[in-house]
C-alpha cells in the first residue's frame, strides 16, 4: 500500500511554520457539541438519577427503569475476573503491581521544620476523600486505561474510588471488570458521556459526588470535564494520542515502522513522526511502513492517521534533532538511538521518554510502570504524567511561638499598610511583643 506521508528537511524555507501547522490540534468543541453538553450537564445537576438513566437510555441503548440497575458491584467484578483466562488475568496482576510499584516511590511525605524562635513550618499532604475514574466503554476494552487511572490513586490513599463505563446496548466488558477488580476499584456505574461526569462531579441520591475526574474520554467527555472543573477537579483535557520518533538510522526499519503504526492506529487524528539524520534511513522505514500496513488490522485508521498527521523529517545531526523534538513536546517520545541518556538530557519537553532500541511506546502503555496518561498537543511544555501527585492536596502549616509572631508582625504590618489593608496591619501588630503590648495583651 503506497503511503502519501509528508516529508520536511530543516533545511527548507518556511520549515518551522509547516512544523507548527502540522503539530496544530484544535481540541475545542463546536457549537452544537458545547450546547448539547450544557444541556445534559445541567439535566443530570438539576434531576440526579432521573437524568441520568434517560441520557444511558437515550444514548447506550438501554432499557434501565431504576438507579440500581446501573451499578456493578465487587463480587460481579469478581466473577467478571473468572471468566478472563488465566493468561490475561496473570497479565493484569503483573502490570497492576508494576504500577503500583513505581507508583509508590512518588509518594510525598508531610514535613515540618522549626525555626530558631520556637516557629514551626510545614506542609501537610492528605489524600483526596474521593475520586471518580472515567473508562470508555463498548466492545472496545480498555483495562490498561484502569490501572493506569486507579492505582496511582490507591497509592495515594484516595479513600474511595468510583468508576464510571459506559456499556452500550448493555454489552459489559468482563476484561475491565477484572482491571478494576484487580486495581482495586470500589464502586462501577455502568454510565458514560457528559452524563457520567455530570453525576460524578454534582452528585445524585446513588452516584456520589466525586472531589477530582481522571481518565479519558471523547469529545463530549473532554467537554464536559471542562464544563464541570472547578466544582471537581480534572487531570487534563487530552488530544489525539502521539508518537515523536527520533532515530540514528541504526535501529532495525521494521521496527521503527511498527513503533509510528503502534500511535497512528488508535485513531485518524493521532499523530506519529520520525526525526532522522539519515535521509536514507527515512526512506527504509517508509519501504517498511508500505510493506507491514498490509498485515494491519486497523490498516485504514493507521493510512489515515498517517497521510492526515504523519511526517517525516529530516534533520543536519542529532543535536538539531533534539531541538526540534523540543519544539514538538510529544506525548511519547522515543530516542532510539547510541547512548539514549546522553541525549536524554537534552530533552525539556516530553511527556514520557523511550530511551534505546529496545524501549518501544507499547510497553509504557501496559505495564513498564511510569504512567500511560501523558500531556498531550505540546502540553508536555508546563504539564506531567498522571501521578500520586494528582490524587494528594497540600496544606501549609504554620505555628508561630509568641517571638516568631512579634518578628513576622514587624515585617507584615508595614506591607499591609502598603495594600491599605488595615484590619491586616493591626492584626499583626496585635502580636508584636514590646513593653506596652506586653502588658496590654498578656505577654
Amino acid at each position: 500500500m503506497n503511503l502519501n506521508i509528508r516529508e520536511f528537511s530543516t533545511g527548507s524555507d518556511g520549515f518551522l511554520t509547516e512544523l507548527e501547522s502540522l503539530l496544530a490540534w484544535d481540541s475545542v468543541s463546536d457549537l452544537s457539541v458545547q450546547d448539547a453538553v450544557t444541556n445534559i450537564v445541567n439535566q443530570v445537576r438539576q434531576h440526579g438519577d432521573a437524568s441520568v438513566i434517560e441520557f444511558t437510555n437515550k444514548f447506550d441503548r438501554r432499557q434501565v427503569t431504576s438507579a440500581a440497575e446501573l451499578e456493578i458491584s465487587r463480587e460481579e467484578m469478581a466473577a467478571a475476573k473468572l471468566r478472563v483466562s488465566d493468561e490475561l488475568t496473570a497479565s493484569l496482576e503483573a502490570a497492576a503491581k508494576r504500577v503500583h510499584d513505581y507508583h509508590e516511590r512518588q509518594k510525598q511525605p508531610s514535613w515540618q521544620y522549626q525555626e530558631a524562635d520556637g516557629t514551626i513550618l510545614g506542609q501537610k499532604v492528605t489524600p483526596l476523600d474521593r475520586v471518580g475514574v472515567y473508562v470508555p466503554g463498548g466492545k472496545a476494552a480498555y483495562p490498561s486505561s484502569v490501572l493506569m487511572n486507579v492505582m496511582p490513586a490507591k497509592v495515594a490513599g484516595v479513600g474511595e474510588i468510583i468508576m464510571v463505563v459506559p456499556t452500550p446496548d448493555g454489552f459489559v466488558n468482563d476484561i475491565v471488570l477484572a482491571a478494576a477488580y484487580i486495581a482495586g476499584v470500589d464502586r462501577v456505574f455502568t454510565i458514560g458521556g457528559a452524563q457520567a461526569v455530570a453525576a460524578l462531579a454534582y452528585g445524585t441520591d446513588s452516584i456520589p459526588k466525586v472531589d477530582k475526574i481522571v481518565g479519558p474520554g471523547n469529545i463530549f467527555v473532554a467537554t464536559a470535564k471542562r464544563m464541570v472543573f472547578g466544582a471537581v477537579g480534572i487531570d487534563m483535557i487530552a488530544g489525539p494520542s502521539e508518537i515523536l520518533v527520533v532515530c540514528d538510522g541504526k535501529t532495525n526499519p521494521d521496527w521503527i515502522a511498527m513503533d509510528l503504526f503502534s500511535q497512528a492506529e488508535h485513531d485518524e487524528d493521532a499523530q506519529a513522526i520520525l526525526i532522522s539524520p539519515d535521509k536514507q534511513f527515512i526512506h527504509d522505514v517508509k519501504a517498511s511502513m508500505e510493506r507491514l500496513i498490509e498485515t494491519q488490522s486497523r490498516r485504514d485508521i493507521i493510512k489515515v492517521s498517517l497521510e492526515n498527521r504523519g511526517a517525516f523529517v529530516h534533520v543536519k545531526d542529532m543535536d538539531e534533532a533534539m531541538d526540534i523534538a523540543n519544539i514538538v513536546a510529544a506525548e511519547h517520545l522515543e530516542l532510539s538511538v547510541d547512548e539514549p541518556e546522553k541525549w536524554a538530557e537534552k530533552i525539556r519537553h516530553a511527556g514520557a521518554i523511550f530511551m534505546g532500541r529496545h524501549t518501544p511506546e507499547a510497553l509504557g502503555d501496559y505495564c513498564a510502570g511510569p504512567n500511560h496518561v501523558l500531556p498531550t498537543s505540546g502540553t508536555a511544555r508546563f504539564s506531567s504524567p498522571l501521578g500520586v501527585y494528582d490524587f494528594q492536596k497540600r496544606s501549609s502549616l504554620i505555628n508561630c511561638s509568641s517571638e516568631g509572631a512579634s518578628a513576622l508582625a514587624k515585617i507584615a504590618s508595614p506591607l499591609a499598610r502598603g495594600e491599605s489593608l488595615e484590619a491586616h496591619a493591626m492584626s499583626a501588630e496585635y502580636r508584636i511583643i514590646d513593653e506596652q503590648t506586653a502588658g496590654q495583651h498578656g505577654e
